[in-house]
């Protein structure tokens, strides 16, 4: 049961004093949306009433709420040792987790660097390559390759490492040496051609902003497997492995962000294993603990992590109090083996083949332009006319509509201006998205007739 004493904390008189995620307070606090308890893919707010979570919190919770074993080992731990901070060494839970990534990454990646979240370990990622270049002999290089329309968090560095304008243009200037080339929207195409006639030309002509930048002053390109914020653009199959040969052409590290699509989301348990391209870098976060607490790490592989071993003074520079947390690991040593043991990447290339026929079907409300994505990581585009790909007016927001009479209709989903999308736990089951998909027409047909 809610605990109704709690629906006070959605009232202005408590929320003046909290400050929330690009939301302006004066707005939120006429529509508040606070959650009070969850359990399995549902949660409830404050006033009692009930939600479908289509979003896993945040492409977070892979496992679902209240697991029972996430649940015993987190409390388990917070009886042993619920904290030991890593410039006096480490523990148990840090080393047993490290060694659980290193057997199920791809590859060679075999070092973790554990953090507190994917905006960290993305800004460890550029640090880790800045300085493996210098001890190998390449000083000069330093600059960060990404793509517009990209998110890699919220750091000074990772911010700028982002291709979406607005989260950073109030705080510019930030980071040096921070570049961008566009992304592989093939449903928009930024070069006006069309795959796969173009022969993956977004990824060939990377070569050319090489050489005009001087190969020898970059030092790593960071993507995301499956670009969320930009609306779940999903690369051709050629794509990141012609990333990954460029890399190695001028020796330069790739780094994925895999924040969102590891553990399961895209239907194996990492992006790098669907597309089949192992990069020098994996940033990973969200499902590794499934939400439980907070923890991420970047995956090195041995090429750089040998670098770090041996000589005084080659040791990495970078630390955070928290980093290691062994309540943190302990969750997600037991959410990374609940994924694996429960196959829950073979349920999320299952179920999400079942939800994307299911959002064809909403095809005839003439608003859907492109479907995309891999596993539970589905987007829907939405375009005023499909023939023609003719956009709405930018003024209609017209998934900002839909993802808020979601809402109100008891689905959350991920929206932004012109596209929706899904990310459920990967606990759903084809009937939880069919009741998904159902709320979700109901609430596009509400606003169509607003409209």
């Amino acid at each position: 049961m809610v605990d109704r004493n709690d629906a006070r904390f959605a009232t202005e008189q408590y929320l003046r004093h909290i400050m929330l995620d690009y939301r302006q307070m004066a707005e939120f606090v006429k529509e508040p949306f606070v959650v009070a308890k969850a359990d399995g893919i549902r949660f409830w707010d404050v006033y009692g009433k009930e939600y479908l979570d289509g979003l896993a919190g945040i492409f977070t919770v892979n496992v679902g709420y209240n697991n029972p074993r996430v649940l015993q080992a987190v409390t388990e731990q917070l009886r042993t040792l619920p904290f030991n901070p890593p410039m006096h060494g480490t523990n148990a839970r840090a080393v047993e987790l490290a060694a659980l990534l290193a057997e199920i990454a791809p590859g060679d990646l075999n070092t973790a660097r554990l953090v507190d979240s994917g905006s960290e370990a993305n800004e460890a990622a550029f640090k880790l390559a800045r300085q493996y270049h210098r001890q190998t002999g390449n000083p000069g290089k330093f600059k960060i390759l990404s793509r517009y329309l990209s998110y890699h968090g919220a750091t000074a560095a990772t911010m700028s490492a982002g291709g979406v304008g607005y989260r950073k243009t109030l705080y510019e200037p930030a980071a040096i040496g921070h570049l961008h080339t566009y992304p592989p929207y093939c449903y928009r195409c930024p070069y006006e051609k069309t795959y796969p006639a173009c022969d993956v030309f977004c990824a060939r002509t990377l070569r050319q902003t090489i050489e005009w930048e001087d190969p020898r002053s970059i030092a790593a390109i960071i993507v995301e497997p499956i670009s969320n914020t930009g609306g779940i653009i999903t690369p051709p199959s050629e794509y990141l492995p012609t990333l990954r040969q460029l890399c190695d052409e001028f020796n330069i590290l790739l780094i994925f962000d895999e924040v969102i699509t590891g553990f399961g989301r895209t239907g194996a348990l990492f992006a790098a294993n669907t597309f089949g391209v192992t990069p020098d870098i994996l940033c990973c976060g969200k499902g590794m603990s499934s939400g439980y607490a907070p923890l991420a790490a970047a995956m090195i592989s041995d090429k750089v992590a040998q670098t770090f071993w041996g000589a005084p003074g080659t040791e990495f520079a970078h630390g955070h109090t928290y980093a290691g947390n062994p309540v943190s690991c302990a969750a997600g040593l037991a959410s990374i083996r609940e994924i694996v043991e429960r196959r829950l990447p073979e349920n999320a290339q299952r179920v999400g083949a079942h939800l994307v026929t299911k959002l064809e079907a909403l095809r005839p409300l003439e608003i859907a332009g492109d479907i995309r994505g891999k596993g539970l990581m589905i987007g829907v585009e939405l375009v005023e006319d499909p023939p023609t790909k003719r956009p709405f007016p930018p003024e209609t927001q017209l998934g900002l509509r839909i993802g808020k009479q979601a809402l109100r209709n008891g689905l959350l989903l991920r929206f932004a201006p012109h596209w929706i999308a899904f990310g459920p736990p990967l606990i759903v089951t084809e009937a939880d998205l069919d009741q998904m998909v159902a709320i979700l027409e109901q609430s596009i047909r509400e606003v169509l007739r607003e409209l």
